[in-house]
């Protein structure tokens, strides 16, 4: 559910970048006040996962498209929405800058759509109310099922929306949306059981994650297990993703006929087309131009996607982990004065 900067007009994409902004300044402020400076690894190794994850598309059965985790909900409810948002944004924005993956000014809306919405919608009024602070398996299904869904379906709503305020593109409402609700529920299904399997295991495992501590801790064991996951999922799974188009480049081919859409004569998406295209040095999860001998034809291993997987979760273990670092830094400085 990455937009392109196709979908979007300089007008709301830049209020989008200026709410996420805001919303930016407002969790790093609600983070300085908390005192659970113990996370700030988890956040760390927890964004290298979730970017691992984002990387494994799986077929929707019947469709033709396919999905993948979004992880908002299940930062969401490790890490407290505060510090979910600032580590999902982290990962947005490496996505964006080194893989090209969302445009530049689709950026706010982006982290807007996938990090906001679980964070401070889903997880505090749905999962939350639910789930009750308890972690038996009957209520951290319903919870994990409940809120994960309406969190794609939220997101997948809000790139609606924000494609008809935008108007540069022909994509009727009515249309757009009946194509995109239906195939973001089905994924929002698969992240509900994949987000309820892995609290199912932290609570047996790490049971102090799942509850609002007060205090520093350290699941050495989990921060172990996500980061090995990360770069096995990033290095290795990665490779037997699923090529079909994700659910919003399925809706608009339906809607349009062609799953990428180009505007015309648009100074500022160019300009931003341009420089992206610079920095992005693994564009789409793989090298600029790779060698036809790097790969077999009938072979899945791709190095393209493992070098992809293993920079992207360093990357993002190192862009998550120093927020939470320096956020934690200045709260205990200002505890000194």
């Amino acid at each position: 559910m990455h937009m392109s900067d196709a979908l979007l007009s300089p007008v709301v994409g830049g209020t989008f970048w200026m709410a996420s902004g805001a919303l930016i300044g407002y969790s790093a402020k609600k983070i300085k006040e908390e005192n659970d400076n113990g996370k700030t690894a988890l956040m760390g190794v927890l964004g290298a996962f979730v970017f691992a994850a984002q990387m494994i598309n799986f077929t929707i059965p019947g469709t033709g498209s396919s999905g993948h985790l979004g992880g908002g909900l299940l930062l969401a409810v490790l890490l407290g929405p505060y510090r979910a948002f600032i580590t999902l944004t982290s990962v947005l924005i490496i996505q964006c800058l080194f893989f090209a993956d969302g445009g530049l000014l689709a950026l706010g809306s982006n982290i807007f759509n996938l990090a906001f919405v679980p964070a401070f919608i889903a997880f505090p009024f749905i999962y939350r109310v639910i789930a009750k602070g308890a972690a038996s398996p009957g209520k951290l299904a319903a919870a994990s099922m409940t809120a994960a869904t309406a969190a794609l379906l939220t997101g997948a709503l809000f790139v609606v929306l924000q494609t008809l305020l935008s108007g540069i593109t022909e994509l009727p409402f009515r249309t757009f949306a009946l194509f995109m609700l239906p195939i973001h529920l089905a994924i929002g299904m698969v992240e509900g059981l994949v987000t309820w399997g892995v609290l199912v295991f932290i609570a047996r495992t790490e049971p102090a994650l799942l509850i609002s501590a007060k205090t520093a801790i350290h699941p050495r064991a989990a921060l172990a297990l996500f980061a090995v996951l990360a770069l096995l999922v990033g290095g290795v799974l990665s490779w037997f993703a699923s090529p079909q188009p994700d659910g919003l480049e399925w809706s608009i081919a339906k809607v349009s006929g062609s799953k990428e859409l180009r505007p015309e004569g648009e100074p500022l998406h160019q300009a931003l087309a341009a420089f992206q295209e610079k920095i992005a040095f693994l564009p789409d999860y793989d090298f600029k131009s790779a060698p036809e001998s790097l790969t077999g034809k009938e072979s899945p291993v791709n190095p393209g996607s493992t070098l992809s997987g293993i920079v992207g979760s360093l990357s993002a273990l190192a862009a998550a982990g120093t927020a939470g670092l320096i956020l934690g830094r200045k709260r205990t400085e200002a505890e000194h004065l």
